[in-house]
């Protein structure tokens, strides 16, 4: 009787093969308000990141004017000192000005006065000296639904970072400031969204490059792998294949063409990205989320792996950003930012999670 072929079993999750991942350049946004923090920490140890970033949604944290509010700034006091305590460095990104600021109360937007931002950020950057590495000034400042109430342009943008930047720089000289990044779209209507590569070369005209110490980026992907381009792009996608700014690539090689015909000697601080995936999350993404349809868990955990590789590949040593650990779990079934999510919204961990933490680290 001829022996029985020895079988070997099909791992439960991608395996990562490349060399060892840098803790430095590892980093993961999590939700924090009103979430158990020793589970959120537990996570980043069994996830091996060496950084973590908050979004500090202005407008939460200041209600009134002059009035912080504490319960808020007591749990965000807790998270940061925690960070610090396990070796962790802090992020936090920093946008939605109040509506008592603003021109306008619908969607997000900055504030009628810069200076209020300027104010805020001495807060926030005296309040975490010597506690927080880093700090990006707003959040995808091209759209509309960030941005409502001003004219979308890079240009203009630059005069909050301006005022930003002031703010952080006589509270906390030495801390890293990073240019909020702008969304990658594939629209261009001024009224909707800026192209993100115009608003970046609109950034740095208006010299964005004086005032920051890096230029945030989110080369989100949608459905197509990270090595594929719109002159090469994978054919397992069925939409957002058309345009640079739907790949992680295209959008990392022309940032980095930007700055350096610019001469700008500045990093790209990879603030988010990600795939999102629905499978085991919903019978179908979003309608605006469609393209998730194209990625499976098995290829989310692929494309972030390697990602996370070629991101590793230059000499400086900035972070990248995934997005996101735990949003799932708050937002349910219905929201986008589910399928970006480590956590399905029942809390069980999705493939991603289990090929991050296995992953070889240093």
């Amino acid at each position: 009787m001829s022996p029985s072929p020895t079988l070997t079993p099909t791992p439960a999750f991608p395996i990562y093969t490349g060399p060892p991942l840098r803790r430095v350049q590892l980093g993961v946004q999590v939700h924090l308000m009103e979430r158990d923090q020793d589970e959120i920490f537990a996570h980043l140890a069994a996830l091996g990141v060496g950084w973590v970033k908050v979004q500090v949604s202005w407008k939460l944290y200041e209600p009134e004017p002059g009035q912080l509010h504490t319960e808020r700034f007591a749990e965000l006091d807790a998270f940061v000192s925690r960070a610090n305590t396990q070796g962790m460095q802090v992020l936090l990104s920093v946008s939605k000005a109040p509506e008592w600021s603003r021109p306008t109360t619908e969607m997000d937007g900055p504030p009628s006065d810069f200076a209020l931002y300027q104010r805020f950020m001495y807060t926030l950057a005296a309040r975490y000296h010597g506690q927080v590495v880093a700090y990006e000034l707003w959040n995808e400042p091209n759209l509309q639904r960030e941005w409502n109430g001003f004219p979308l342009g890079g240009a203009l943008f630059v005069e909050l970072l301006q005022a930003g930047a002031a703010g952080v720089r006589a509270a906390d000289p030495d801390v890293v400031l990073i240019a909020g990044a702008p969304a990658v779209t594939g629209i261009n209507d001024r009224v909707t969204a800026v192209d993100d590569r115009l608003f970046l070369q609109e950034m740095l005209q208006a010299g964005v490059a004086d005032l920051v110490d890096g230029i945030g980026v989110h080369p989100y992907g949608y459905g197509n792998p990270p090595d594929s381009t719109a002159v090469n792009p994978s054919p397992l996608t069925h939409s957002h294949n058309n345009h640079p700014s739907f790949f992680f690539a295209d959008t990392l090689a022309d940032y980095g063409r930007l700055l350096t015909e610019h001469g700008a000697n500045l990093p790209l601080w990879v603030t988010e990205f990600g795939w999102g995936s629905f499978e085991n999350v919903a019978p179908a993404p979003p309608d605006e989320a469609a393209f998730m349809a194209d990625v499976s868990e098995w290829q989310q955990a692929i494309y972030t792996l390697r990602a996370f590789e070629l991101g590793q590949t230059g000499d400086t040593a900035v972070p990248m950003i995934l997005w996101n650990l735990n949003f799932g779990t708050l937002l349910g079934t219905d929201f986008s930012e589910s399928g970006y999510s480590l956590l399905r919204p029942d809390g069980t961990k999705r493939p991603l999670y289990f090929s991050l933490a296995a992953a070889p680290k240093e």
